[in-house]
């Protein structure tokens, strides 16, 4: 089980919230559980907008420049919110356990969106690119 484990979803967004997250909890599968902390509580705009801010200061935080990517970060909560939708989960372990392949088939799934490699691209970093395979509303 992930550190991030050890803490409630309440105790997870305070810290998150604060900028005092332990930056060795924050694993992919803890930036699932953000993101679908935010989405069910606040809906995806509200989630994008907190999802996005706290990341940029967590990253500045920790000096990881170069590390925040918008596209990604904007992929992640309309994948997420996609998928949300689709499930019968009430907590995020059981959501988790629902999707295992966003833990383990993350960067695919954004993949089948996107032709480019907006994880290496500069200007996927700078700005939010929208999906040209397909749209996130299908």
């Amino acid at each position: 089980m992930e550190r991030h484990w050890k803490i409630s979803d309440t105790e997870f967004e305070t810290k998150f919230t604060n900028n005092t997250f332990k930056p060795l909890w924050f694993t992919h599968e803890a930036h699932l559980r953000l993101a679908w902390i935010y989405i069910t509580k606040y809906g995806k705009e509200i989630a994008f907008k907190k999802y996005s801010e706290q990341l940029k200061a967590f990253a500045d935080k920790y000096n990881a420049d170069g590390k925040y990517n918008a596209t990604v970060t904007y992929a992640s909560i309309e994948i997420m919110h996609k998928y949300i939708q689709n499930s019968n989960a009430y907590d995020f372990q059981d959501f988790i356990k629902e999707f295992s392949k966003l833990k383990t088939n993350f960067k695919e799934i954004i993949t089948s969106f996107y032709s480019g490699n907006i994880f290496t691209s500069k200007e996927a970093k700078q700005q939010i690119l929208q999906p040209d395979l397909k749209s996130f509303n299908e």
